[in-house]
């Protein structure tokens, strides 16, 4: 993932900020507070990975350039996050439970698909997860369904996720 201009633009303003005595790095401690000021709150051993996946050095402090690789790990991370919300959001509208127990029915699914008129091969992507023909796809098999199909099924997924699915 790659960090617009204006994120980057904002990791400076802050890490100039917390960088407090001007060495242009910042500690542990720093980096927190750089977090927390965009709205996220790693723990102490969150924070220590971090900082041990991009120290070049092994100063046990970062640079800027270090800084915007532990913003890009962490957006990414987020954005991996929004799509697993979103899948189990999905799960459950279609019927499955929010503990990823239970399964859908590959007809509700079908009939969801084309209520939203999404054009995508819902047979196919059926045919291949629902293999041993039993009408139902469980959690993992959902998942598995839609990022094996991620470009195709994201706005399914976003679709189905945002709108209460009432029973058919």
């Amino acid at each position: 993932m790659v960090l617009t201009q204006e994120e980057i633009d904002q990791c400076r303003e802050a890490f100039d900020r917390f960088d407090k005595d001007g060495s242009g790095s910042i500690d542990m401690w720093e980096l927190r507070m750089v977090l927390q000021a965009m709205g996220q709150s790693p723990t102490e051993e969150e924070l220590f990975a971090m900082i041990s996946q991009v120290d070049d050095h092994g100063s046990g402090s970062i640079d800027f350039g270090e800084m915007l690789k532990v913003i890009d790990v962490q957006k990414q991370k987020m954005a991996e996050r929004d799509d697993s919300q979103d899948t189990l959001d999905a799960f459950i509208a279609m019927g499955g439970n929010p503990d990823k127990t239970g399964q859908i029915s590959s007809d509700r699914l079908r009939k969801t698909i084309k209520q939203f008129e999404l054009t995508i091969d819902i047979e196919q992507l059926i045919a291949e997860t629902d293999v041993d023909g039993s009408g139902f796809i469980d959690y993992e098999e959902f998942s598995k369904m839609l990022s094996d199909n991620a470009q195709a099924a994201q706005p399914a997924v976003a679709s189905i996720s945002q709108a209460k699915i009432d029973a058919f």
